[in-house]
């Protein structure tokens, strides 16, 4: 903290800009949409590829075929936040798990760690290790879904053919250069098979999201509401004859990855080659944060004292990437440059109100605007694109906008170099090396590369490699999970009390599939 700086967590409204461009007012829009007919509104409302309570404001110009100006909606309060006020903290490990149909065990286990941290209970090893397995079971069903039903149809010849028809003819005449792993001789057979409902890849993915399922609810009781998931580890019985069962399961994610890589390798590298322009679509400064995920079992310990110890030995490095350079890997620092604000969202600012944690519990000092010192107050009222529009807010790190999602993951552990010693995954420093066991396919060592450029092709590349990533780190977890019962190490769970006096403080360092 600078001392010559009166107030250092002041906040002034940034100039709204898209890509370079200033934001038009919407008196200027209006007078465009009446003198050009090709300037017009487009409003998606519902987003249905999600839950529906997304929609997205537009305007475009027809003619030059680029968006003036661009908003993102969340249409809906959901309130857990206010739901939570007042309860046993134990409540929030299933109330949690509510809000969201996909990605609800990572709330779960979320507030466990929480809860952890705040009572001082660590898990037994076993207990870790298999809340570990349990995420990683997560991904393999959360990756699929997105490349395959939310963002596979983008690709697919039901669309392209459409809107693009050059380009789809071009797709008929282009052979797949990776036709000896996933199996497709031009890139027109795999959007075929991208199309929405009855596309072979499609229902494929709905059948390995089905597969990852059945191997979480044989330990989590079920799914995206577990029922297993406490502080101190989880509450179910683990036999070796549970582990084989859930390795069934992990194994046909082996080749599936393999493919999965092959195929947006040959997507991506496809659009660059047709159009270099499609490099500059989504394209952002590569500005990513995680978190890391799946403790070590003997480093992590539950307290804040030692979370950039424990959490440097996570299985996915915690870390802040900034233009392309890692800044940092220390949890504590990661927490310190979190910023939540709300001048374009349905709630009342919370900053001018007694801030209740103004250090962190090592000392350092924590923004008003911190998550820690959030105070969520509704305030309902009509849509203004130039003042508050939605129900979404708006995080920062350091005052900066950040990516987080499944190619953070890969990009910091990749350059950190941290992750522990296996025999499935290296991290060299500008790539994560997987080698993935044979299947019906051999033996194949896969590498996602850190791209030079940052766009919404690279982030659906790097959660494809996310698949074949998460199923080593599933085999690793699954493989330590058998060391651990035969030498006699069962427990899963530590019994706690939670404390009928005093304030305790404790945060779920934790992620979800898509960041």
């Amino acid at each position: 903290m600078r001392d010559d700086v009166p107030n250092p967590y002041a906040v002034a409204q940034a100039p709204d800009t898209n890509g370079g461009v200033k934001t038009l007012t919407r008196d200027q829009i209006e007078d465009l949409l009446q003198r050009n007919g090709h300037i017009e509104t487009k409003n998606f409302d519902p987003v249905t590829r999600v839950a529906g309570a997304l929609a997205f404001h537009t305007v475009v110009d027809n003619k030059a075929r680029k968006v003036i100006e661009a908003r993102s909606v969340a249409t809906l309060f959901r309130g857990y936040e206010v739901i939570m006020m007042g309860r046993d903290p134990r409540d929030a490990i299933f109330i949690t798990s509510r809000a969201c149909g996909v990605c609800g065990g990572v709330h779960s286990t979320c507030a466990a760690l929480a809860i952890e941290m705040a009572c001082g209970v660590k898990p037994p090893p076993l207990g870790t290790v298999v809340r570990n397995l349990l995420l990683a079971i997560e991904y393999l069903y959360d990756n699929p879904l997105h490349l395959f039903l939310l963002a596979g149809p983008d690709y697919s010849e039901a669309i392209v053919s459409k809107t693009n028809p050059e380009l789809y003819r071009r797709a008929e005449s282009t052979p797949a250069p990776h036709s000896n792993v996933h199996g497709y001789s031009t890139i027109a057979d795999i959007m075929k098979d991208l199309n929405p409902l009855e596309g072979s890849l499609y229902l494929e993915a709905l059948g390995m999201t089905r597969v990852a399922r059945e191997a979480y609810v044989l330990i989590g009781g079920k799914y995206p509401h577990p029922q297993t998931i406490v502080p101190g580890g989880i509450s179910a019985t683990i036999s070796l004859t549970t582990l084989n069962e859930i390795y069934l399961r992990i194994q046909k994610f082996f080749d599936y990855g393999k493919r999965v890589a092959a195929i947006y390798d040959d997507i991506c590298d496809f659009f660059y080659d047709a159009d270099p322009r499609y490099r500059d679509v989504g394209r952002t400064s590569a500005n990513l944060i995680d978190l890391g995920q799946w403790d070590d079992e003997d480093a992590y310990d539950a307290t804040y004292e030692n979370c950039a110890e424990w959490g440097e030995r996570r299985w996915a490095t915690p870390g802040v990437i900034i233009d392309g350079k890692q800044v940092t890997t220390n949890l504590q620092h990661i927490n310190l440059g979190l910023e939540e604000f709300v001048e374009h969202s349905f709630y009342e600012d919370w900053a001018g109100d007694d801030v209740r944690f103004k250090t962190d519990p090592l000392g350092a000092p924590l923004s008003p605007y911190h998550p820690w010192n959030k105070s969520t107050k509704p305030r309902p009222q009509a849509p203004n694109w130039r003042e508050k529009y939605t129900w979404a807010t708006s995080p920062r790190w350091d005052r900066q906008a950040m990516d987080a999602e499944a190619s953070a993951r890969l990009w910091n552990t990749a350059i950190a170099q941290k992750i522990p010693s296996n025999p499935y995954i290296e991290a060299t420093g500008h790539s994560l090396k997987m080698l993935v066991p044979a299947g019906r396919l051999p033996e194949m060592e896969l590498e996602w590369k850190v791209p030079d450029v940052w766009n919404a092709f690279e982030r659906n590349r790097g959660r494809a490699y996310c698949v074949s990533y998460t199923s080593m780190v599933a085999l690793n977890l699954w493989s330590r999970a058998v060391e651990l019962m035969k030498s006699g190490q069962t427990a899963v769970s530590t019994k706690f009390e939670v404390p009928k006096r005093g304030t305790q403080l404790g945060v779920g360092f934790w992620g979800a599939g898509r960041g």
